[in-house]
C-alpha cells in the first residue's frame, strides 16, 4: 500500500479556509452551549 500525501498544502500555518472553519465551528459550539446549560437547568 502506497500512502499518498495528498491532503496537506505545501504551506507553512493555516490557510485562510481553514481559520474561516474553526471560527465558524467555535462561533457555533460558543454560541450553542449557554442555550444547552440553561435548557438541562430548566428541563431538570
Amino acid at each position: 500500500m502506497e500512502i499518498e500525501n495528498n491532503t496537506l498544502p505545501d504551506q507553512q500555518g493555516f490557510t485562510t479556509e481553514d481559520v474561516l472553519w474553526a471560527v465558524g465551528i467555535w462561533s457555533v459550539i460558543l454560541t450553542m452551549s449557554p442555550v444547552v446549560v440553561f435548557y438541562m437547568l430548566m428541563v431538570a
